[in-house]
């Protein structure tokens, strides 16, 4: 087991008996055979990468037969860990193979990568830079800005600003065009909305430790759909995808927000301050905005945004909700092709008057004992004209793990990069 380099075989046969009843690891001197049934393929595979790392085996080759695009992609999944520190030389792959493979690598292990990220080194300005940097590499027909600090007020961008400026570090927005061909009047097929919180305290809700923990993650709705426009791109997506980037943190301090503050945001709407911890929402609010002016055929907005949406699903799932059955179908069809997770959870018109306040339109929580997951997607209605249609948002659910499983090490997934990247794809122009 301290040789440099052990290959990895794949067998529907059951291991030995000396390996124990149905034993998913038989070892030799210079192999590791993964033993699956057909119908479980994929996650015996992905547990096997998990149990590997497990036992401290730095450097594996995939040989053998059974090694194709998925197989290798969900023995990654489980092998990696936080650290990133292993080593796999890949099973031989075409050429259309190996590049998918290549672009997941690349794509999916940044949006990893950059959720793990200490917050201390991930300003709201470096995560609008890095995902701009990261989407430019995929095209010359990419264009961007990112408005910050003081100019997000001077541009009415009040959400996004009033959650950020108890933060020493200025809150960004980025707004990012892939237009191929650069034609200003080409249509917008569809605008992409991410929650980039890269640290959530709770501001003066603040959250007790347990639940702080893991806020470096509260920006994976920001990784999760740069990572997904990025690999859209590279597998070669055509038409118009604009996206937008709501990045801030929420601290305490003497210029962070309070509880009855009231924002006013460019739609007219006003939204009281009855929870800091429900910020998320008020940054998001001033992306769909964006969004929704720009008129696109479809709008998607991705946020780690609420804790009843764990609740109800665990962290084995990305939630998602929509008033559009039809677009919701859409969504988790590309899921299933591309073997990743999500769960639809309830939304209904009710659920859009369960946040009243006294002294604005609407408050930014919702009543006691209402669905946290369904109210919150409820809020954000109110700034999307046409919210029962064309519009999809995912409450990230399964976007980052507190501590490892049978498949995942402790943090980071890149669950959903593919299903947006996919659900991109097959959208029609405008």
């Amino acid at each position: 087991m301290l040789m440099s380099m052990l290959s990895i075989l794949l067998s529907e046969k059951p291991a030995p008996s000396q390996w124990g009843k149905d034993a998913l690891l038989s070892f030799s001197d210079e192999s590791i055979t993964i033993h699956y049934k057909t119908e479980h393929r994929l996650g015996a595979i992905q547990r096997a990468g998990r149990k590997l790392d497990n036992q401290g085996i730095k450097s594996v080759k995939l040989s053998g037969q059974g090694w194709d695009l998925e197989a290798c992609w969900h023995f990654w999944l489980g092998y990696r860990n936080a650290k990133n520190n292993n080593k796999v030389t890949w099973a031989k792959l075409d050429s259309k193979d190996k590049a998918e493979l290549t672009h997941r690598l690349a794509i999916i292990d940044w949006c990893r990568d950059i959720v793990n990220q200490q917050a201390e080194t991930l300003s709201p300005l470096e995560l609008a830079t890095q995902s701009a940097k990261l989407i430019s590499q995929y095209s010359t027909d990419v264009t961007y800005k990112i408005i910050s600090g003081e100019a997000l007020k001077e541009h009415d961008y009040m959400g996004i600003y009033t959650v950020g400026k108890g933060s020493d570090r200025p809150a960004a927005l980025l707004e990012l065009d892939y237009n191929p061909g650069k034609n200003p009047t080409t249509p917008i097929t569809a605008c992409l909305v991410g929650k980039g919180i890269t640290f959530d305290s709770g501001g003066y809700s603040l959250k007790p430790s347990s639940f702080m923990e893991s806020m470096r993650s509260d920006m994976g709705g920001a990784a999760l759909v740069a990572g997904a426009l990025a690999l859209a791109i590279a597998r070669g997506i055509n038409h118009r995808i604009k996206l937008y980037l709501c990045c801030a943190d929420n601290l305490v301090s003497g210029s962070a927000f309070k509880l009855g503050d009231i924002i006013c945001y460019r739609n007219g709407k006003t939204v009281e301050i009855d929870n800091t911890d429900a910020e998320g929402r008020l940054v998001l609010a001033d992306g769909l905005i964006c969004a929704d002016n720009d008129k696109p055929h479809y709008i998607i907005d991705c946020a780690t945004l609420t804790g009843a949406a764990k609740i109800a699903v665990g962290n084995d799932y990305q939630s998602l909700l929509s008033f559009d059955d039809k677009f919701a179908q859409l969504l988790l069809a590309s899921s299933d092709i591309e073997h990743e997770a999500f769960w639809r959870l309830p939304l209904a018109e009710f659920h859009r008057s369960q946040f009243p306040s006294s002294f604005a339109d609407m408050s930014n929580s919702g009543l006691p004992n209402t669905a946290g997951a369904s109210t919150a997607a409820a809020f954000l209605s109110h700034f999307i004209k046409n919210y029962h249609q064309n519009w999809l948002h995912i409450d990230c659910s399964a976007t980052f793990r507190k501590s490892a499983t049978a498949l995942w090490a402790t943090g980071a997934t890149g669950v959903g990069v593919r299903t947006i990247a996919h659900l991109l794809s097959k959208l029609k122009k405008a």
